[in-house]
């Protein structure tokens, strides 16, 4: 596995968990699940934009 190919990977598992750990904290009603699931979904969204940039960016490098 080349090393785009594993940092992809990656990113990809870190918006999945990133999400998931959002939905799951919205979904408490403790004090702290509002504000930490807003701060996880807000990461995940970051991330993903991140992940368009660098498939963007590697598109036109030859390896």
């Amino acid at each position: 596995m080349s090393l785009r190919a594993f940092h992809i990977l990656f990113i990809v598992s870190a918006v999945t968990l990133a999400a998931g750990f959002g939905l799951w904290a919205l979904r408490h009603d403790a004090a702290w699940g509002l504000s930490i699931g807003l701060v996880s979904l807000t990461l995940a969204v970051a991330l993903a934009v991140y992940l368009a940039w660098f498939i963007r960016k590697i598109k036109g490098v030859s390896s």
